[in-house]
């Protein structure tokens, strides 16, 4: 079990990421395709769709472009980022968010990547689903399915290569187990006994495709065992279990041993795609939210005396400002010049 302090850190991520995504509400406007032509029930029913398709976003929102909420899975990638260096590497798919400030992404450069402004930590160039800052180990968001996989393999080899002890993960959905992609490089990282973890975010859905109608099975991890590598299913709304279980396989993997994989099941608080998309199945995702990961951290700190109720109101609150500031820094970080490109093509 984790030491108290770290648990405190961990929830302190988790807020982080929630915050976050939630500001993204205050400036993401989407209306949709012919949204002045629909009704507001509609619009929440094609949502998923239309941004999946014609990503038609109202000019009045100061975030274009695809945006790909984490809610509800904070404690998958909290705890597998809290058992990592800061010299250890991640990628990441579409979903990012989470995994880059859970790996100590810089909060304020996130939020001005996704407006698109030059404060960005891609200069504003990235946007939502290509987050990148490798001076804290993450190599990146990716916006093909699976694409992100053999990525990680990258600073894996490399590690094994110079006779260092790094570490680099994979974080990937259910939908990126369906891609040849994910096969080939778990089949890679197997033979050449690779230190890297395959995690696996199986939220139960594909955008909006169930995992019960493209699964014969209702679990993942077991497609892992022909290519001779550890398989472990998790509680992903548990972060103290995601953390323990990711830890082991790090350290599997600093020792030499190779690959495990990791399927954490969890489940998305909003849809899909753009920020103030409801969940396309409400009263499952209500039964979810009963167990969101943040309050079950919370709960079990303040009923084990780590944190009282003030202490923790407190520390969200800190959050909160740290929110605020990064707001503050995006909303005044000027927009890139155009003359930049020439930097790019160079």
């Amino acid at each position: 079990m984790p030491e108290p302090q770290l648990q405190v850190e961990m929830l302190r991520r988790m807020y982080r990421i929630r915050h976050f995504e939630e500001r993204l509400r205050k400036f993401y406007d989407y209306q949709g395709f012919f949204a002045q032509d629909t009704n507001e029930s509609e619009k929440r029913q094609t949502a998923d769709l239309l941004t999946s398709t014609m990503y038609d976003f109202a000019a009045s929102g100061m975030i274009g472009g695809a945006v790909h909420l984490y809610i509800g899975e904070e404690a998958v990638a909290v705890g597998v980022c809290t058992a990592l260096r800061k010299t250890d590497y991640v990628t990441s798919s579409h979903r990012d968010h989470g995994h880059f400030l859970a790996k100590g992404g810089n909060v304020s450069g996130a939020l001005a990547e996704l407006m698109g402004r030059s404060g960005g930590v891609c200069r504003g160039c990235g946007g939502s689903m290509h987050l990148y800052q490798p001076d804290c180990g993450f190599l990146g968001g990716n916006g093909i399915i699976a694409g992100q996989v053999p990525v990680a393999l990258g600073p894996a080899f490399a590690a094994k290569y110079r006779g260092e002890d790094g570490v680099a993960v994979a974080f990937f959905g259910d939908g990126a187990t369906n891609e040849g992609t994910l096969y080939e490089s778990m089949n890679l990282a197997s033979v050449w006994k690779l230190p890297v973890l395959f995690v696996c975010e199986n939220n139960l859905y594909a955008a909006t495709t169930p995992a019960r109608i493209v699964f014969p099975t209702e679990d993942i991890a077991p497609r892992a065992e022909p290519f001779a590598m550890p398989a472990h299913i998790v509680d992903g709304q548990d972060v103290l279990a995601v953390h323990e279980v990711a830890r082991a396989a790090v350290e599997r993997a600093r020792a030499g041993e190779g690959p495990t994989f990791i399927e954490a099941k969890t489940y998305r608080f909003r849809g899909h795609c753009g920020s103030v998309a409801e969940h396309a199945f409400p009263e499952e995702c209500a039964c979810w939210q009963q167990r969101d990961p943040i309050e079950l951290l919370a709960q079990k700190l303040q009923d084990e005396g780590v944190l009282s109720e003030s202490e923790l109101k407190r520390l969200e609150a800190d959050v909160s400002a740290e929110i605020d500031a990064a707001e503050d820094f995006a909303v005044n970080s000027p927009l890139p010049n155009p003359d930049m490109l020439q930097e790019f093509m160079a």
